[in-house]
């Protein structure tokens, strides 16, 4: 296997932005927040410079030319860099005459040190910056900060410290540096104690632990799909009638997907006290009822792919595709009723009644939307589409697993189930709209759907919505004809020609800014209506989760 190509400092702070916000979008959401309008270029002693700012609720972080203007510019040599995670000393209180400077108003400049003040507490202990940043430091040949200082005698270059503590910050936040009482016992130095600085806000450590949770979104979503994974694959009979029936139920479930649901269940029970165990075959049960909805909704919408492959029903016949996705629905209550053994009967109940409500929101939504594309209507509010959407998909996309996990941690109180509504309803809204947009302009092989397939559909996506009210009187004339064409031998072109007046009139730009909206508004319900569970792990995971739609790049 060939050896991976050396960074330069610009890469590997652009990599770096670019891993944090799959893996941690509420660490990114945070640095953006603090930023702001703030843009800053880095110049790097390898000769390399990055530009990073704000766009469109993105932190954005990207290579630039010398000349990119600034509201902040920064110097690094690579000393300076690798101190921003060096636990034991501020880069402004160590740096050398031509290591570290920094230009810009006072208020831009406390700016960009409460940004990477934030990304050096909570980022640098994720595994996945960690090894960025070992691979740059391997292939720049530095073992640390202070050892490219030509003859420092810094207590922390012996060989000793460095053999116990590789890196002394990312030990820290990962929390495997020994106690400082066993140091002092085998005759080793202890770390200097943590400096002060002021943000412009209030006195602060630069070392101080955040008391924020964070995990890395892609690993903890891969975890618990694979885990509801392996539950179905272990539950489903392995008998007759396999070859058109039970291996037909397999399809879908095994096909790459993100594994949102799963994730909001088992990490909804753990942040409410509960086990991995008590949460998982509640997930699967869910996974089952969403497995079978999407075959059902396929044949609806005549779709040909899904997750990249073909729809069950263009695979193997509307009839069998309709029987397995009926077989799905019954064996979810089964897996939901054999909870009794584990979870006793009154959280077993509760599931089921949270199950029965997110299955009538789903298919009174869903008798919406096929009811204004029967009639050829399209309605102009985007309220009208919130609706729809949120009874479509938010519950049983959002609302519901939350809920679900919530039960399965033994909680049952009406008003502390309420809690994850708003929040989850809001993110979810943002979330279909992304889905939506995602199908108009973004890769096929990523989203894993025909490519148009909603236009083709006559999907009444808020984008379509917000055409036909922006539109004049003959554009919507002709928008309604290709709506009312047969999805059965409607030309490719049509959906084509949609497109580009949907570009004309910004209706996809509308689109991207209402999901950031209706997003930042369910980070902060979030924030407000889940304080009551303590921070810790399985809500650090819905944090992610709920930033996510922030930070996602269409």
């Amino acid at each position: 296997m060939p050896a991976e190509p050396p960074l330069s400092a610009a890469a590997l702070m652009v990599a770096t932005i670019e891993t944090l916000t799959r893996r941690a979008p509420a660490i990114v959401a945070a640095a953006g927040t603090e930023l702001g309008t703030v843009r800053l270029v880095i110049h790097f002693g390898d000769g390399t410079r990055a530009a990073l700012f704000c766009h469109g609720g993105l932190l954005v972080c990207e290579p630039t030319a010398e000349s990119s203007a600034a509201d902040v510019e920064a110097h690094f040599d690579d000393r300076s860099l690798l101190l921003l995670f060096d636990r034991s000393g501020l880069p402004a209180a160590e740096s050398l005459e031509g290591s570290l400077d920094v230009r810009g108003t006072r208020l831009d400049v406390l700016a960009v040190w409460r940004t990477f003040r934030l990304l050096a507490q909570r980022a640098s202990g994720l595994r996945a910056v960690q090894s960025l940043w070992l691979r740059y430091r391997m292939h720049a040949g530095i073992a640390s900060a202070t050892q490219t200082q030509p003859g420092s005698t810094d207590r922390r270059t012996t060989s000793t410290h460095w053999d116990l503590a590789h890196w002394p910050a990312l030990d820290w936040l990962d929390q495997r540096h020994p106690a400082a009482q066993e140091l002092i016992e085998r005759g080793e130095p202890v770390l200097a104690p943590a400096r002060s600085l002021w943000t412009g806000r209030k006195d602060a450590s630069w070392q101080a632990a955040p008391s924020i949770f964070d995990n890395d979104l892609d690993e903890s979503m891969a975890a618990c799909k694979q885990l509801v994974v392996d539950e179905i694959l272990r539950l489903v009979p392995n008998k007759r009638p396999r070859r058109d029936l039970y291996d037909l139920m397999r399809d879908y479930v095994q096909r790459p997907g993100k594994g949102l649901r799963p994730t909001l269940v088992i990490a909804t029970c753990l942040a409410l006290g509960g086990r991995i165990d008590d949460g998982v075959r509640a997930a699967a049960a869910l996974e089952m009822f969403h497995n079978g909805f999407l075959v059902h909704d396929d044949i609806a919408d005549e779709s040909t792919h899904r997750r990249g492959l073909p729809t069950l029903h263009e695979a193997h016949g509307i009839g069998l595709a309709v029987n397995a996705g009926d077989a799905m629905h019954l064996f979810a209550v089964d897996m939901t009723l054999s909870n009794l053994a584990t979870l006793g009967l009154a959280r077993t109940l509760g599931l089921i009644h949270e199950i029965l409500h997110m299955c009538r929101e789903t298919v009174e939504g869903q008798a919406i939307e096929l009811g204004w594309i029967r009639r050829n209507v399209v309605p102009r509010r985007d309220a009208d589409y919130s609706l729809m959407s949120t009874k479509k998909t938010g519950w049983y996309t959002c609302i519901s697993p939350c809920r679900i996990g919530a039960v399965a941690a033994g909680v049952t109180e009406p008003a502390l189930l309420d809690r994850f509504n708003e929040a989850f309803r809001l993110i979810g809204i943002a979330f279909q709209i992304q889905d939506d947009i995602l199908n108009l302009i973004g890769d096929t092989e990523l989203y894993g759907k025909e490519a148009l397939g909603d236009l083709l559909e006559g999907k009444r996506t808020v984008m379509m919505m917000h055409l036909f009210r922006s539109s004049p009187p003959e554009v919507v004339r002709r928008m309604t004809e290709i709506n009312g064409t047969p999805r059965i031998g409607k030309p490719f072109a049509m959906a084509e020609e949609m497109l580009a007046a949907m570009h004309q009139a910004g209706s996809i730009a509308h689109g991207s800014a209402l999901a950031l909206e209706l997003a930042r508004k369910g980070v902060r319900r979030f924030e407000r209506d889940l304080a009551f569970i303590p921070d810790n792990a399985g809500k650090g995971v819905l944090r992610q989760v709920a930033n996510y739609v922030v930070t996602r790049a269409l």
